[in-house]
Order: C-alpha cells, then sequence, then structure tokens
C-alpha cells in the first residue's frame, strides 16, 4: 500500500514506552501539532541506535518548534524499554518509542518489508491536520540526519503559515523564500 504527499494518516493504537511509562498513542495524538514518525527496522541494531540518539540530540529544539516524535519499529514496548535501560545511546531519547508488533502502523505508512515483519528505514513531516508533508525512504545501510529533518520541518511549517511562497533548494530559516510567478518562469 502507497502513501504519498498530501494525503491523511491511517487510524491506529499503539502501545508506547515513553519517559519510563507505558503510553497508548494514536493517530488522534498526533493532531493539533506536528508530528515525526521515524521508523527503523530494530532495536537492537547497528545503525538504527545512531540514528535514534541523533534524533534525541535534536529533541528540544523540536519541541521548542511544537513537533512530537514518534519512533516505531515492529519491536513491542517491553523491548523498547529494554533498550532504553541497557544502552547509554538509547536512554538519552525523551521522545516516543512506539511498538508496533502487529505491524499496523507499519503497514498503514507503506513501509512494511515485505515477508520480513521489519519497517524501512522512512520519516514522514505530519502537519497538525494529519496530512503528511514529507517523506524520506532510505536503504538499510544509509542512516538520516536529524539536522536536516529539522531543517525540512522548518520549511514545511514556513510554508504552511506563508501561502504563496516555498522554499528553495537549501533553504535555512530566516533566508530568502521564492513567490512562485510568471516573472520567475526561466530567471531562475
Amino acid at each position: 500500500m502507497a502513501v504519498s504527499i498530501n494525503t491523511e494518516i491511517k487510524p491506529f493504537v499503539a502501545q508506547a514506552f515513553h519517559q519510563g511509562q507505558f503510553v497508548e498513542v494514536s493517530d488522534a495524538s498526533m493532531k493539533g501539532k506536528w508530528s515525526v514518525v521515524f521508523f527503523y527496522p530494530a532495536d537492537f541494531t547497528f545503525v538504527c541506535p545512531t540514528e535514534l540518539g541523533d534524533l534525541a540530540d535534536h529533541y528540544a529544539e523540536l519541541q521548542q518548534m511544537g513537533v512530537e516524535v514518534y519512533s516505531v519499529s515492529t519491536d513491542t514496548h517491553f523491548t523498547h524499554k529494554a533498550w532504553h535501560d541497557s544502552s547509554e545511546t538509547i536512554g538519552k531519547i525523551n521522545y516516543y518509542m512506539v511498538g508496533d508488533q502487529s505491524g499496523t502502523i507499519t503497514n498503514n505508512f507503506g513501509v512494511m518489508r515485505e515477508g520480513q515483519g521489519l519497517a524501512d528505514r522512512a520519516t514522514f513531516i505530519i502537519d497538525p491536520e494529519g496530512i503528511i508533508q514529507a517523506i524520506e525512504v532510505t536503504a538499510e545501510g544509509i542512516g538520516r540526519n536529524a539536522s536536516d529533518l529539522v531543517r525540512k520541518i522548518k520549511a514545511a511549517q514556513y510554508v504552511a503559515a506563508h501561502p504563496g511562497e516555498v522554499c528553495p533548494a537549501k533553504w535555512q530559516e530566516g533566508e530568502a523564500t521564492l513567490a512562485p510567478s510568471l516573472d520567475l518562469v526561466g530567471k531562475i
């Protein structure tokens, strides 16, 4: 099942490990704020903890931007807690670690690896209405960069707040944007 930009996330309910507690999260949890759904293949692996740790290092900044983070793998919320308790890198995570052992969320987002029961390495930026604004999927060995994720969220938030403007390549907060018009055709 393919998902795409400008589509609404599908309903789900799951258990998560969050700040020392087991909590329930759902698609409704994401409404009303910007969200990142950050899929990874499995706990206790190699590239995954480097990505999750990098994201943890940017979590305070994301919170200041009004963004909540949900990391998701097909491991259970119990496994997430065990990993959190046993790894210094994972132990610094304060965002939601969602267990998707049924595969519902992973399948809803179209990132389940056929026949493996594991999620692809995929990131979704979701606006406060529950609409997907950005998708990134990388191969197994290619880790993601949280700094670039923050930049993309800032661009998505800017465009949402400034209809008629767009952010060019490598745009950074505070830099000039573009207002698409007939006058720009062939001038860039």
